[in-house]
């Protein structure tokens, strides 16, 4: 288990963006400007054309509106990849304590979360994840990832050392979230006229990750990415904004497009895994976060993904003469391997397992 748990990547080390900015800055250093190509402009039509779906689990979960939301889902995964689910049904007081928690949780000082802080050739812990050469621009934020189920994966020095307020907060906050998650994977599959078992044996014991975002106020916002255009690797993600700063924006038909988060909603998306679980019927989406010249932004992604030691590859009640499969399979080893090895940079994980 140890082995399986160190083995799937890691990021070399890189200073504290959070850090950096304490000293006055008037320009940002080189390391994190990006060049014109990096940084396309944000662009929408119009406002009713980028509105991401929005998905209520109340009526899911209702006889009356199931069969009618399910529609909407089918295509909002298929149109957007992306939507906004309210009425999730998990507490509001567990949300706000864990918001108030992961903001105290940022501003202990650098000593205190040094403790915390990436060990070299891992990506969990304090840092940034995906930076594989010294030569490779970075992101203006600081994260914290964490593997946090199964719970036997979790590196002893980092969940089991939390501030005791915040370990509580963060456990209910997991559970909810491996609820809510394999609940709409369920949906997903009913949407996609999948077999359920299909969905249930990759995820019901699958791997879930969270990642903590930290995006500090920036000298010159237009010159820098807070985490860099990319598809999500896994199953489904699920988004909560901390604070009220925006930043979050994904590409749709060639723009880049704001999202702004409802109250008390999640952002949820689908990643690769999924795409390759539907046989391409849904797509990952390219999305990315921008930064503020005045405020801190803060959120936390939830990420569940398939079993280490599943086979993925496209489920096989959506197989038929008519639509062979797209991708080859893998092991779910291979999958994350393949993933925390790479430089974060737009859907070229999934691209080697096209058939």
């Amino acid at each position: 288990m140890e082995s399986k748990r160190t083995s799937m990547g890691g990021s070399l080390l890189v200073p504290s963006v959070q850090e950096l900015v304490k000293e006055p800055l008037i320009k940002v250093p080189t390391r994190y400007v990006r060049s014109h190509e990096d940084l396309p402009p944000t662009s929408c039509l119009s406002s009713s054309l980028c509105e991401v779906p929005v998905i209520d689990m109340h009526h899911l979960l209702s006889k009356d509106s199931t069969t009618h939301e399910l529609e909407k889902l089918h295509l909002a995964c298929k149109d957007w990849g992306f939507f906004q689910m309210i009425n999730h049904g998990i507490s509001c007081s567990l949300v706000e304590k864990l918001k108030e928690e992961i903001q105290e949780f940022f501003k202990l000082p650098m000593e205190e979360k040094s403790k915390f802080w990436q060990k070299a050739g891992d990506f969990e812990g304090f840092g940034q994840i995906f930076v594989v050469s010294e030569e490779q621009k970075l992101d203006w934020a600081d994260l914290f990832t964490l593997l946090t189920l199964p719970r036997h994966f979790r590196k002893p020095h980092l969940f089991p050392n939390l501030p005791l307020p915040f370990r509580d907060a963060l456990e209910a906050y997991s559970a909810e979230m491996k609820n809510i998650s394999l609940t709409t994977l369920i949906f997903i599959a009913n949407a996609l006229k999948m077999e359920v078992e299909d969905m249930k044996i990759l995820y019901d014991e699958g791997t879930q990750f969270m990642r903590m975002n930290y995006y500090p106020p920036c000298p010159e916002p237009e010159q820098v990415i807070g985490l860099s255009p990319h598809s999500d690797p896994l199953g489904i993600t699920f988004l909560l904004q901390i604070n009220e700063v925006q930043g979050l924006e994904i590409k749709k038909d060639g723009n880049w497009v704001p999202v702004k988060p409802l109250p008390n909603s999640f952002i949820v998306n689908i990643g690769d895994h999924m795409e390759i679980l539907s046989n391409g019927i849904y797509k990952s989406i390219e999305h990315r976060a921008t930064v503020n010249l005045e405020k801190e932004r803060l959120s936390i992604a939830t990420f569940l993904g398939p079993k280490l030691d599943g086979d993925l590859g496209p489920a096989p009640s959506l197989i038929t003469s008519d639509t062979p499969p797209r991708f080859t399979r893998v092991s779910g080893m291979d999958f994350y391997k393949n993933f925390f090895s790479k430089e974060l940079k737009s859907k070229r994980n999934l691209e080697q397992y096209h058939i």
